[in-house]
């Protein structure tokens, strides 16, 4: 389990994705109330992208352990993946509720942009794995 790649890949994304929970990615200006206030924006500020991120990290997590069914365990890190683009498009989207020049991206928005390709990576270590076990029993 653990010495395969694909479980390391895995693994980070998971990590990642629960650390987006409280890590900023993007930070300005916002109206409340007629007052103009400053704050960061995380996962955790719209209830849709925490369920989202929270089934991503999960996904990511529960797919180390599906070793052995190696298509079910591609099929999920392909999902994930997919997922976690979509999370990316909703954290776009929700920078229209700031005052539009006054946001801007943090760099530890890195780490969210960085999960899709840990799942890409999780995806092509499974695919190869997959390959040489199937060339491995045409041999026998």
């Amino acid at each position: 389990m653990i010495q395969r790649i694909q479980t390391l890949w895995l693994l980070f994304a998971s990590a990642l994705a629960f650390a987006t929970l409280k890590i900023s990615f993007f930070s300005g200006n916002i109206i409340v109330e007629n007052v103009k206030q400053f704050q960061h924006f995380t996962a955790m500020g719209n209830i849709f992208l925490m369920i989202l991120t929270v089934v991503v990290a999960l996904g990511s997590l529960i797919a180390i352990f599906l070793f052995k069914n190696r298509k079910l365990q591609m099929r999920i890190a392909s999902g994930m993946m997919v997922l976690s683009i979509v999370n990316l498009v909703l954290y776009y989207l929700q920078t229209k509720n700031f005052i539009p020049s006054d946001w801007s991206f943090d760099l530890t928005s890195l780490l969210a942009i960085a999960i899709p390709f840990f799942l890409f990576f999780a995806t092509r270590g499974i695919y190869k794995d997959a390959k040489l076990l199937r060339s491995v029993d045409r041999l026998r």
